[in-house]
């Protein structure tokens, strides 16, 4: 049931907002109507139809928020309800009003983040390695002030995409990321998520065609799902880009995707979406972890990290700077970033990585319990038991 109002809360909330042309007033209504559901559904069964239902309930509540608004009274006349197949083209005319630029871009991510694509307060804070409460107000303040200038509900015209386009490719790589590993600890990935993610960037190559970096973005999603068969072993457990059987890569999806990737690439304006699929495609269509061009991986982090200078861009290039210049060089690096990524599980599981490469095996028993207690993720907490269980207690 809880999957089931995640996909149908995005869609009501786009298209209330679409009629009522009131945010706060959309968001009101939406939330009466999951209420309901939530107190009916356990009771009646989930309905054939759940849209349906939640529309149907969903148009009562707004008919009593149109009354309520005297200037709102000739709109109720004349608001015309779409129909559920129409749904989906309204959510990314919400994506485009919640990242105005009239908010800041951390405010814009996460308030689509949540209202658009349904995740928790706890998803949104771990994809920014933030604390919940900080999200909490981040998203009290947006919702705020979207209603105080009366953001208009429209997708921006052609000249205005250039202030919301960064906003928008982060909501949806944020979006697949937490698909691509779930850090709610329910699930070790959301094939929901990256559906959606993966839908709303293929909506954007159509609408905006020649955006290197929306190319880049699709590039980058259609890579990661292409290896999804190999991710996770039959126990669940997660399988390691090294240890992955790539035979059972799908093929054809690298092939579009490297297609997306040479696109993006004519038009001459790199962009980390595109650089980020670019390090992706080179383990692609690497025949083996061994022989994978480990140089030009590192060459791209370091054009990377020129556009996005971010710690966790430094901390994945580091499996690179190894394979390149030795595991002792690159823990100097991770070590580096200790007050950025204290709190950040991955952080602590590189670290113990390369800490087992130079033969500290008692730190790098004490860095992946750090990484243990740090992620719920069930198939990342199997892979470092099963690690746990085999590192010996000897330096």
């Amino acid at each position: 049931m809880a999957a089931a109002f995640r996909e149908e809360s995005g869609r009501l909330a786009a298209s209330v907002t679409r009629v009522l042309g009131d945010f706060e007033a959309a968001q009101e209504v939406v939330q009466d109507a999951l209420l309901a559901a939530w107190e009916q559904w356990p009771v009646e069964g989930v309905p054939d139809r759940p849209g349906a239902w939640l529309w149907t309930v969903a148009r009562r509540r707004a008919v009593d928020v149109l009354r309520r608004n005297a200037r709102l009274r000739e709109k109720l006349a004349e608001a015309a309800w779409p129909v559920e197949q129409g749904v989906e083209d309204d959510r990314l005319r919400l994506v485009f009003t919640c990242c105005h630029p009239a908010l800041s871009q951390e405010a814009q991510v996460a308030l689509t983040l949540r209202t658009v694509c349904g995740l928790s307060t706890a998803e949104i804070a771990s994809a920014f390695l933030v604390s919940e409460s900080a999200i909490i107000q981040r998203l009290t303040r947006a919702r705020r002030k979207i209603a105080a200038a009366r953001i208009p509900y429209r997708v921006p015209a052609e000249d205005e995409l250039a202030d919301r386009l960064s906003a928008v490719l982060a909501v949806v790589y944020l979006l697949f990321n937490e698909g691509y590993l779930s850090s709610a600890g329910g699930a070790a990935a959301r094939r929901d998520l990256t559906d959606d993610a993966d839908w709303l960037a293929a909506l954007l190559v159509r609408l905006m065609p020649v955006e290197p970096e929306v190319l880049g973005l699709h590039a980058l999603i259609r890579l990661h799902r292409a290896r999804a068969a190999a991710r996770f072993d039959a126990d669940g457990r997660l399988v390691l880009l090294r240890e992955q059987d790539r035979t059972r890569w799908n093929r054809a999806e690298i092939a579009d995707a490297c297609g997306l990737l040479t696109r993006a690439g004519r038009l001459r304006r790199p962009g980390p979406y595109q650089l980020q699929a670019a390090i992706v495609a080179c383990h692609a269509e690497a025949p083996s972890w061994d022989d994978t061009d480990w140089m030009q991986i590192l060459l791209l982090y370091d054009a990377l990290l020129v556009h996005a200078p971010s710690p966790v861009i430094r901390l994945h290039r580091a499996i690179a700077f190894a394979k390149v210049f030795g595991s002792t060089a690159a823990l100097t690096e991770v070590d580096a970033l200790a007050d950025k990524l204290s709190g950040y599980h991955l952080f602590h599981a590189t670290r113990a990585e390369l800490m087992r490469d130079v033969g500290r095996e008692a730190d790098a028993r004490r860095a992946d319990e750090q990484a243990f207690r740090l992620t719920a993720n069930p198939a990342e907490r199997a892979l470092l038991e099963q690690r746990l269980n085999q590192v010996t207690h000897t330096d």
